[in-house]
């Protein structure tokens, strides 16, 4: 489930500001609706949360919208550098696959909106986005950013970008598609039953040339840091995770939580709202955080891991762990050994 009210910094709100300004609208009218200043904007300190920032994209689309790929222009600015310590990981990795497996693991610090996931056979490589939980009047402009970008990415981790074998979008054919051929580099597929961006499996263990295992490892705990203490919950919502952590196999249901908080499930349902929040968003949280913390550091199998987190079947689990993290527990279990096995141990 994406978190709609998960922090990020402000750099993507700035290139929607920016994209209305070379187009005539002011920065203040972009930003209407969302409390955000065009100081904050501009702040490297500054954060937004992905609501705020998809008020953003529907005052930029009221204009705006009609251009044909302006979301694949939108795409093509978002760089490397913005993404902080997420794409110094990327830029670090020691191929594309480890880029890959580093990229979805802390996804939620890139500006997605909608799951990203990955897979591969023996001759094709594809990233799909998952674009349901993306509102219908943005879907279009925010797919087609997110897969321009992916495209942007690979250029600067290969110096001239990974060619594409394919990329096909969901949603209909604009009428001029030259934007997206100039992009992408190829003329992609419309109306098609899911998006994704493929190309030749052979370039995901080709080495990446800049390469720097501290560098990753480092990076890659700052990421971890990042995300922790974005997701940390005060409040109701604090409250709730906090006693949802305190006996997972045994997780008790919203009634009895609402019971030891003193309220009724009705007003504990309210209170979460408005927190920006949910039960259910509090017990997918939890169980996606207890899940990795199992599958990194115990040897419980996959049936064990979903036992103890109050799924009543190991395949219940398995498709819940492919929507938060893009491949099945024992994949991603085997990903982070390698990785881990790979990381230079300081003496």
């Amino acid at each position: 489930m994406f978190d709609w009210d998960l922090l990020r910094n402000t750099s993507s709100v700035h290139i929607m500001t920016r994209l209305a300004e070379e187009r005539g609208m002011p920065a203040a009218a972009c930003l209407a609706g969302t409390g955000l200043s065009t100081e904050a904007v501009i702040d490297p300190n500054a954060e937004a949360t992905a609501r705020q920032e998809l008020t953003v994209v529907r005052n930029l689309l009221a204009r705006f919208g009609a251009e044909p790929g302006l979301g694949v222009e939108a795409g093509s600015r978002y760089h490397v550098s913005l993404y902080g310590p997420w794409g110094l990981a990327m830029l670090s990795s020691r191929t594309l696959r480890d880029a890959v497996d580093m990229a979805l693991r802390y996804v939620e610090l890139a500006f997605a909106f909608g799951q990203l996931s990955f897979e591969e056979t023996d001759t094709e490589a594809r990233l799909v986005f998952d674009d349901r939980e993306v509102p219908e009047d943005a879907r279009a402009f925010l797919t087609e950013r997110v897969m321009a970008g992916i495209q942007m990415l690979s250029k600067e981790l290969f110096s001239a970008g990974v060619p594409l074998h394919r990329i096909a979008f969901r949603h209909d054919a604009p009428a001029d598609t030259t934007r997206h051929r100039e992009v992408l580099g190829i003329e992609p597929e419309f109306g098609a039953p899911r998006n994704e961006l493929a190309f030749a499996a052979a370039y995901l263990d080709m080495p990446l040339p800049q390469a720097n295992e501290w560098a990753r490892s480092t990076c890659e705990q700052m990421c971890r840091d990042l995300l922790a203490r974005r997701h940390a919950r005060t409040g109701i919502a604090g409250t709730v995770r906090d006693r949802l952590v305190r006996s997972p196999g045994h997780i008790p249901d919203q009634a009895a939580v609402a019971a030891e908080l003193f309220m009724s499930p009705r007003t504990l349902s309210r209170r979460l709202n408005e927190e920006g929040t949910s039960f259910r968003a509090l017990l997918d949280e939890v169980r996606q955080a207890l899940s990795e913390e199992l599958l990194d550091h115990t040897a419980m199998t996959t049936e064990q891991v979903a036992s103890r987190l109050g799924y009543a079947e190991a395949a219940s689990f398995i498709r819940a762990f492919r929507r938060w993290k893009g491949c099945p527990p024992q994949e991603y279990r085997t990903r982070n050994r390698r990785t881990q096995a790979r990381v230079p141990q300081l003496v």
